[in-house]
């Protein structure tokens, strides 16, 4: 199974951390550690008032829990012989090469160098371009759960096309030009 690396930042969104979280275990293997956990809340709490750290807690255990193997541990003393433009970003590169991930999905692409990553056969990736991946490796399953996903969204619930504008919103831009041709069954 394909195992990928989920960088703070495409964790932070909760429709998009809710739409790859529906899709883990099912057609790839999330993985995170407990520093990338406490970026993407540190950011939620530092944006938005209107959510405690109660509820992100309880979300990051459901993440945990759902996620199968997917915290990523004994990281740290890797982490700190690699070299990266931003220093802080070297937990999830460490992260992905404790894990054989060949995959870090994140939109700051720019923080992982190609040249880099190379070294470790790991590949930065645009999570639009994650989730196609996804899709061409099980169009069915990944429209199925795509379904499953909209459909257990209650507060508030959406359309199909409410759906797509939110997956828009959130960069999934090439995804939703896919997902159109699926309209009926999603």
């Amino acid at each position: 199974m394909l195992i990928a690396v989920l960088d703070a930042c495409v964790l932070y969104s909760a429709p998009l951390r809710d739409f790859f979280m529906r899709l883990a275990v099912r057609l790839y293997q999330p993985k995170w550690t407990d520093a990338i956990h406490e970026e993407w809340i540190r950011n939620v709490l530092n944006n938005r008032t209107d959510i405690t750290l109660d509820n992100l807690t309880r979300t990051r255990a459901l993440m945990d829990r759902h996620g199968g193997d997917c915290l990523v541990r004994n990281y740290d003393t890797l982490s700190l012989t690699l070299s990266l433009p931003d220093v802080d970003d070297r937990h999830v590169l460490a992260a992905a090469i404790m894990s054989k991930a060949p995959l870090i999905v994140t939109f700051n692409l720019s923080d992982f160098p190609a040249n880099i990553l190379s070294e470790h056969n790991i590949r930065a990736i645009h999570p639009d371009d994650f989730a196609i991946m996804l899709y061409l490796s099980n169009p069915n399953e990944f429209v199925k759960l795509v379904r499953l996903h909209r459909l257990a969204l209650k507060d508030p619930p959406k359309t199909v096309h409410e759906y797509l504008k939110t997956l828009s919103i959130c960069g999934l831009l090439k995804t939703v030009v896919i997902l159109q041709n699926h309209i009926k069954d999603i």
